[in-house]
């Protein structure tokens, strides 16, 4: 008996000891794998860091390879397979006496919507005019001509034409150069300037440029053209008329620069101070009394009776609370003033509907 249970103590010790050297070993394995791979996983980063943009075509075309591998894999397994059940009504057998009917454009290359955010190149083609490229692009015949140097109407079949994002110019900034300057020489606005999404800024809020770079001037003309500014006068002191649509206009001014893709709404320009009044009746729904609140500065949101929503951006200060009832043409929200993203003093307004945000000029006039 004795014996047999030295025999058991015996086999228990060494199996103690083979578990502890097991663990040891265990970690032992674990510790050197993962410093392996954590030296390969940061040789692998440094490359891809270091030479991210000589391999970036290598990557894009790998995963474009892997997808097309996986789709051809995947396909014939799907091509059977019923996704919506068997009494969906949709069907994409033909019979014999079917055939497929498409529309004389079918191959046709359509513009993309995306707005364009940098000068391109365009190769004219046989039977293009300046007018039906303006029309295409969406932009002016003079930004065309002023951007190409040319002094008439007239291109020829393979000319190189220099196309601007947008209806204006664009100006080479020189040692000395600032929005304003830049604005006055070409007759333009310096907010329209600064608000154009794709003008970069050394910095963002005292909008600094750089020496070289090219800046685009929407509606600026060439300092040899005729100013071509229009500014339209309105009264908005309350109490005025209420249109048709629930609108009345929220401030005496002028519009100093109008509805565009990269501007949803208007500026209507006024001294620091002018009263600002609700444009439509309603509820106020949100105030920012103070900060940058991404470029709109101090801004206030109204919930209005007819559907629509409205921000007034940029002022001074404000007269109005969360949940405060507002008369349009007669409650007076705040005034005018000149913080957050602005060039000068002026009242950024806003009409958002159920679809985003609208042309404020259309329901207002």
């Amino acid at each position: 008996m004795k014996k047999i249970l030295s025999s058991y103590l015996f086999i228990l010790a060494e199996f103690k000891g083979f578990l502890g050297f097991l663990n040891i070993y265990s970690k032992d394995k674990i510790l050197i794998f993962t410093n392996n791979f954590e030296g390969a996983k940061a040789a692998l980063v440094k490359s891809v860091l270091i030479k991210r943009g000589k391999r970036n075509r290598m990557f894009l075309h790998l995963s474009a390879m892997t997808l097309l591998t996986l789709g051809v894999i995947v396909s014939p397994f799907i091509q059977d397979v019923n996704l919506f059940g068997e009494n969906t009504g949709f069907s994409f057998a033909q019979s014999e006496n079917e055939s497929l009917i498409t529309t004389p454009d079918v191959f046709d290359t359509k513009l993309s919507e995306k707005p364009r955010d940098k000068i391109i190149s365009y190769t004219v083609e046989r039977g293009d005019t300046l007018s039906s490229i303006a029309k295409r692009f969406g932009i002016d015949e003079n930004t065309i001509k002023w951007q190409n140097n040319l002094r008439s109407d007239y291109i020829n079949i393979g000319d190189q034409l220099e196309i601007l994002p947008v209806t204006g110019i664009s100006h080479k900034v020189l040692r000395g150069d600032s929005v304003y300057t830049i604005a006055k020489k070409y007759s333009a606005n310096a907010q329209g300037i600064v608000d154009f999404p794709f003008n970069d800024f050394a910095n963002p809020q005292t909008f600094s440029l750089v020496e070289g770079q090219i800046l685009i001037v929407p509606d600026g003309v060439p300092p040899k053209e005729a100013p071509r500014i229009v500014r339209r006068q309105f009264f908005a002191a309350g109490p005025v008329e209420v249109g048709v649509s629930g609108f009345t206009w929220p401030a005496r001014g002028t519009i100093n620069q109008g509805y565009a893709w990269y501007h949803r709404g208007i500026d209507i320009g006024a001294d620091v101070g002018t009263p600002v009044v609700s444009a439509h009746s309603g509820r106020v729904s949100e105030v920012y009394a103070s900060g940058w609140n991404g470029g709109y500065g101090i801004h206030v949101f109204i919930a209005g009776d007819n559907g629509y929503t409205t921000l007034y951006a940029h002022m001074s200060g404000v007269n109005v609370s969360p949940g405060d009832p507002v008369e349009a043409g007669r409650s007076l929200i705040g005034w005018i003033g000149i913080t957050g993203r602005t060039t000068g003093s002026h009242l950024h307004f806003e009409i958002r509907g159920a679809s985003g945000l609208l042309n404020p000029l259309g329901l207002m006039q």
